[in-house]
């Protein structure tokens, strides 16, 4: 299907079909399901925020650094944690400048506390913070915003949110509204550790972004990591498939995969063995209770266990 430019700035770069879209991450060594690339290219074409959830790890973040790459946006990011506010995440005014130009006025003669009032706050005192970044022009189109780990903040943060997310503009008491010129492409994250709210949501299209297949995350450390022994790279990836499955505090994301897959290129690994595992169980596992629950009879065990259904599904020669 050839590429169709919009009419709209915003849109003249963007893909023009889900086929398109899956191409566009792949360029950007990027695997990803129809059912995500779908989500994205109508939140790319409906202008509307994509809110992404899912455990930790499992790729959610990367979509946005892979948008800003391949369609040449700038990318602007907002790490939420909790106390975030609207000075840090919005703007603040910059006091230490706000001050001397007080002291020069006073200097100067000029009291008129009307005039100086509007001086003062005007944007030239203004120190822009990441949401008000997104929201001003920017050669090459509007950049992508990534407003990473919304759970872990607050719901008044939410509630300021809201306001962004349906106009793209924000209130600014002392000046007036900031609207955008071109809504930025805005990609939101949660690992669920907390609900988020009803309203937020409404405003965004929403995609859950689960553990890959066995296929996809072979694909992943294959494009990842090109180099990797094809035995290793199969006994690593069904190995962590398979331990996605135990009761464990903190299941292995495709980000440990691939930290467990590097790791062991660097130690000259071409297969699983029940030491190599034990001794590097720490990129894969992120919590002392599930290494000490894996580490040696249970790690033995499922290895058997991945290296006998490997085996099973190899072809037999005639």
């Amino acid at each position: 299907m050839p590429w169709k430019p919009a009419p709209n700035k915003l849109m003249s770069s963007i893909p023009a079909s889900i086929e398109q879209t899956q191409a566009l991450l792949e360029q950007g060594n990027y695997v990803a399901d129809r059912s995500l690339a779908t989500t994205l290219f109508l939140a790319l074409r409906m202008q509307r925020p994509l809110f992404l959830e899912g455990e930790a790890g499992v790729g959610k973040t990367e979509i946005a650094k892979v948008l800003s790459d391949t369609l040449g946006r700038r990318l602007v990011r907002l790490q939420c944690y909790e106390g975030l506010d609207v000075n840090s995440a919005v703007y603040e005014w910059n006091y230490s400048r706000q001050m001397l130009e007080i002291r020069l006025a006073e200097a100067a003669g000029d009291v008129d506390r009307q005039h100086l009032a509007e001086d003062v706050f005007s944007e030239q005192f203004l120190i822009e913070r990441p949401l008000l970044q997104a929201l001003r022009a920017h050669t090459g189109g509007s950049p992508v915003l990534l407003i990473d780990e919304l759970d872990r903040t607050d719901e008044p943060f939410e509630a300021f949110l809201l306001e962004l997310l349906s106009d793209y503009q924000i209130s600014i008491p002392e000046i007036g509204t900031v609207k955008a010129v071109e809504p930025p492409l805005v990609i939101i994250t949660s690992n669920r550790t907390r609900e988020i709210h009803d309203a937020l949501k409404r405003r965004c299209l929403y995609h859950w972004v689960d553990f890959p297949s066995a296929e996809r995350e072979q694909e992943i450390v294959a494009r990842k990591m090109p180099g990797i022994d094809a035995q290793l790279s199969q006994q690593l990836v069904a190995f962590v498939q398979r331990l996605r499955q135990e009761d464990l505090f903190k299941l292995p994301g495709i980000a440990e995969t691939l930290d467990w897959a590097d790791a062991l290129v660097q130690l000259d690994q071409v297969s699983l063995d029940p030491q190599g595992i034990d001794d590097t169980l720490g990129t894969l596992l992120k919590y002392q209770d599930d290494i000490a629950k894996i580490r040696g009879s249970e790690a033995a065990s499922i290895l058997e266990e991945v290296k006998l259904q490997l085996s099973a599904s190899q072809p037999k020669n005639g």
